[in-house]
């Protein structure tokens, strides 16, 4: 703990200073957020004002067992790709692991921060999507630790489409990115790093890629809906023709309330049949998704769910992808008699 201060707080000027650079953080990803994102952003406040009360100096990034390069991701999708990358050389833990958890709304504890803390190398989405791990980050700088910020890599502006790890390219260029940072942060595994990432493009993605290829080929151009804005990157990838609304899925994804008209055009592309599919994030429902899903069904459309964590939670992401792709496969296939 630091010496007490004025009125006996414990806190340095250095810890007030960054506990309400903290707090003025939190507070601009809270407004723009949206309101379901307030109390994990207040909880965030809580446990990273902890952290500068009680640090005296910047943390020191740490090795795992046995010498491995310690990484922690925010969420599972991008550590099951760091975990495959590192193999034995890494020792990966994923704070955003239970597919019964809304990202968007998750709430940060303090042995979340402990974690974050420690590790060598750290991979958080960014574009807004887990302001709570960057945050717990500045509050608790370390040395020796890397930030692999998915939005940085990609020269996306804050605001813009967060769902990163449902375009297939942007998961390429992550894949590069993990390998590089473990290279630099262990050198003398490198040549070991550069030989599973070749495999995990080549052999472990096959059927991803695989079966994107398909649906591109026999479905290009075919209109589908969606309840939000994680379907957008995918859509584009396969080449799809998502004509729900851009502004109702991304006040969906945000947590505001769409506008009567976006609804109203749902409604009419529903009753109308159409879209072929309607794609919905199961982990994200509201009550105007819900009625979309339960029209959609009515009108014979398929539902095809997706989440934003991987589920079953000790699945590959490739895995988890695939099953995705070949359930809208057969959807679509269902839907155009193909």
């Amino acid at each position: 703990m630091g010496e007490p201060g004025a009125g006996g707080t414990g806190r340095t000027g250095q810890h007030v200073k960054r506990e309400r650079q903290v707090t003025d953080q939190v507070r601009t990803a809270t407004g723009r957020r949206g309101r379901r994102r307030a109390a994990g952003a207040l909880a965030v406040v809580a446990v990273a004002a902890g952290l500068t009360a009680c640090s005296t100096g910047p943390s020191t990034a740490r090795p795992g067992p046995r010498g491995t390069v310690s990484v922690v991701a925010a969420e599972n999708f991008w550590g099951s790709i760091a975990a495959q990358l590192g193999g034995a050389r890494t020792t990966v833990t994923s704070i955003i692991a239970n597919p019964n958890v809304d990202p968007h709304a998750y709430e940060p504890t303090a042995s979340d921060a402990r974690i974050l803390a420690s590790a060598q190398l750290v991979v958080v989405n960014g574009v807004g999507y887990d302001p709570w791990a960057t945050t717990l980050l500045a509050a608790d700088p370390a040395v020796g630790r890397t930030v692999l910020d998915v939005g940085t890599l990609l020269h996306l502006p804050f605001g813009a489409n967060p769902h990163r790890w449902y375009d297939p390219a942007d998961v390429d260029a992550v894949v590069a990115a993990v390998t590089a940072d473990l290279a630099r942060i262990d050198p003398a595994d490198a040549g070991y790093f550069a030989a599973r990432a070749r495999t995990f493009t080549s052999v472990d993605l096959a059927a991803y890629h695989r079966v994107i290829a398909s649906i591109r080929t026999r479905f290009a151009g075919t209109p589908i809906g969606a309840s939000e804005s994680i379907v957008a990157p995918l859509a584009t990838a396969l080449g799809l023709d998502l004509i729900t609304p851009p502004s109702f899925l991304k006040a969906t994804s945000e947590g505001t309330e769409p506008t009567a008209a976006d609804k109203a055009t749902i409604d009419a592309q529903l009753r109308t049949r159409a879209i072929a599919v309607y794609v919905e994030n199961t982990q994200n429902e509201t009550p105007d998704v819900t009625a979309q899903v339960r029209e959609a069904r009515a009108a014979g459309i398929p539902v095809v769910a997706v989440t934003e964590t991987m589920t079953p939670a000790g699945a590959t992401f490739q895995a988890w992808q695939v099953r995705q792709l070949q359930a809208l496969e057969t959807a679509l296939a269902a839907s155009r008699g193909a």
